[in-house]
C-alpha cells in the first residue's frame, strides 16, 4: 500500500513510525512532515491546509490511504475532498469533525443525547456571557467555541476571573475567530483522563487510555499548552469503567452524530473528568491526541495500518489490537518562551544519543534539518517517549534520555506522570 500521512507534529511522527513498520506499507509519504519524519517517510512540500494540493497528489499517485493527523484540515473538509475524489481516508468529514471544531455543537449534542457532562451556557455576546456568570456564580470554565490549539480553556475560580476570561476571548480577540462565541460551564472536580476509540458510524472499538499534562510548568502551574507530556494507560480509568464510558459517553455521542447525518469515521478522542459520581465528558477531539498518540503507539503490539484501513472501510469486526502490558510516557521538550513568543533556529544536539536507549523513541515535532543539523522550528519540538513495566520506570527512562539532549534553548516539565506514580506508590 501507498500511504500519505498529513501533518508535521509529534503525533504524525508517531503515526509514520508505526505505519512504516507495517508489512502492508510499500511507500510512505508525509505532508509536510519534519526532520524526524524524513527518516521513515518521504516528506512533501505540501502544507496540511493545502486541501487541493493534497487531494491532487493523492489522486495522481493512486494513494491507497490518507491518514489526516491535525484538526484544522479535518474541520476544513480535507476528508470530504478526498472521498469525493475516490480516495480512501482515515478521519471524519467536516460535518462530523464539528464535534471538536465547535464546543457549543458538542455540548448541545450531549444535552440531546443525555451524555453526562457539565451544565453549560453558550454565548455570542460578552454582556450575555457576563450576566450568566453573575447569576450562576463560580467556579466556572470559560472555553473558546472554536479551535484554539488546545489553549482556549480558562479555569475561573471566582467571578472576576470569569469576566476577565470573557473579555480576553470575546473583546481582546485572544483566539481570533475561535473566541467569537464561548461556552461557559461548571468546573468539574476529579481527575482528567483521555479515552480513545476507533469509530465508523455507530460502531466503536475501544483502544486505550492516557493522561496528559496541559500546564507549561511543574506542579501544573503556568499557562495552558498543547500538551507538555502524557502517559498511557491512565490508572484512574479501571476496566469496569471502560464499559461505562463506552455505554454512557462514546455510544450515545456517535449515535447522535449519525442521527444528525454527520456520521463519524476515524479516531474518537474523549477528554474525560473522572468524578466521584463517575466519568463526565469534557471535550471531544476528532483525531489522535498530541502528545497522547506517542505513548499510545509505543504500547501498541499490533500492526496499526490494517486497523486504520478496516475502520475507514467499515470492517470494524476485523479490528483486533493487542497492547503491551507495560506503560509508556512522553516528555515534551519545547522552545523557551512557549506557549508565548519564542525564537526559531536553535541547534539541538544529542537526539541520537537519547534515542539509542533501549525502549526509547524520540519523536520530532517542530524540527527541521538545516546544513546537516537539527534545529528548532516550533514551540513543541521533541517528544521523548519511553516504555517500561511501570509509569515510574517509564518516567525514569524518559528523563534519562532527555538528559542526553543538548539544547540550552529548550525546556521541559520534570514531573510528567506524577499523579499515576503517586497512585502506584499507594498500591
Amino acid at each position: 500500500m501507498q500511504v500519505l500521512v498529513v501533518g508535521s507534529g509529534g503525533r504524525e511522527h508517531a503515526l509514520c513510525w508505526a505505519i512504516a513498520r507495517s508489512p502492508l506499507c510499500e511507500r510512505l509519504y508525509c505532508a509536510p512532515g519534519n526532520a524526524g519524519i524524513a527518516q521513515v517517510a518521504e516528506c512533501l512540500p505540501i502544507a496540511a491546509m493545502d486541501l487541493d494540493g493534497l487531494t491532487k497528489f493523492a489522486a495522481n499517485l493512486g494513494i491507497d490511504l490518507v491518514v489526516v493527523g491535525p484538526e484544522d484540515p479535518l474541520n476544513a473538509g480535507l476528508v470530504d475532498r478526498l472521498r469525493a475524489a475516490g480516495i480512501r481516508a482515515f478521519g471524519p468529514t467536516a460535518g462530523a469533525a464539528a464535534i471538536e471544531g465547535s464546543k457549543g455543537f458538542m455540548k448541545d449534542l450531549c444535552a440531546r443525547q443525555g451524555v453526562p457532562t457539565a451544565a453549560y451556557g453558550r454565548f455570542d455576546e460578552p454582556d450575555a456571557a457576563k450576566e450568566f456568570i453573575h447569576r450562576h456564580g463560580a467556579p466556572l470554565v470559560v472555553k473558546a467555541d472554536g479551535l484554539a490549539a488546545g489553549k482556549g480553556v480558562i479555569l475561573c475560580h471566582n467571578v472576576n476571573e470569569a469576566f476577565a476570561a470573557v473579555d480576553h476571548m470575546m473583546i481582546e480577540d485572544a483566539f481570533g475567530d475561535a473566541g467569537r462565541e464561548v461556552v461557559i460551564e461548571d468546573l468539574l472536580v476529579g481527575e482528567e483522563a483521555s479515552f480513545f476509540a476507533l469509530v465508523h458510524g455507530t460502531r466503536a472499538v475501544p483502544l486505550a487510555t492516557a493522561q496528559d499534562h496541559k500546564a507549561a510548568f511543574d506542579g501544573d502551574l503556568g499557562p495552558n499548552t498543547g500538551g507538555m507530556g502524557a502517559y498511557s494507560p491512565a490508572p484512574v480509568v479501571t476496566q469496569a469503567m471502560v464499559a461505562e464510558i463506552m455505554q454512557t459517553i462514546i455510544q450515545p455521542t456517535i449515535e447522535g452524530l449519525a442521527a444528525d447525518r454527520k456520521p463519524f469515521t476515524g479516531l474518537f478522542y474523549a477528554g474525560l473528568m473522572i468524578t466521584a459520581t463517575g466519568p463526565r465528558l469534557l471535550e471531544v477531539n476528532a483525531r489522535f491526541g498530541d502528545p497522547e498518540c506517542q505513548p499510545l503507539l509505543m504500547r501498541l503490539k499490533s500492526d496499526l495500518l490494517p486497523a486504520l484501513v478496516a475502520c475507514a472501510d467499515d470492517r470494524m469486526d476485523d479490528i483486533d489490537l493487542a497492547w503491551h502490558d507495560e506503560a509508556a510516557l512522553v516528555v515534551v521538550l519545547a522552545t523557551r518562551g512557549y506557549p508565548g513568543p519564542y525564537a526559531r533556529g536553535s541547534v539541538i544536539r544529542g537526539i541520537e544519543k537519547a534515542g539509542a536507549i533501549e525502549d526509547v523513541q524520540v519523536f520530532h515535532a517542530g524540527t527541521k534539518a538545516l546544513d546537516g543539523r537539527i534545529v528548532a522550528n516550533g514551540g513543541r519540538v521533541l517528544g521523548v517517549t519511553a516504555r517500561a513495566p511501570s509509569i515510574a520506570e517509564a518516567q525514569r527512562l524518559a528523563y534519562s534520555a532527555v538528559d542526553r539532549i543538548d539544547w540550552p534553548e529548550g525546556f521541559c516539565r520534570r514531573d510528567i506522570g506524577w499523579r499515576a506514580i503517586a497512585r502506584e506508590r499507594q498500591g
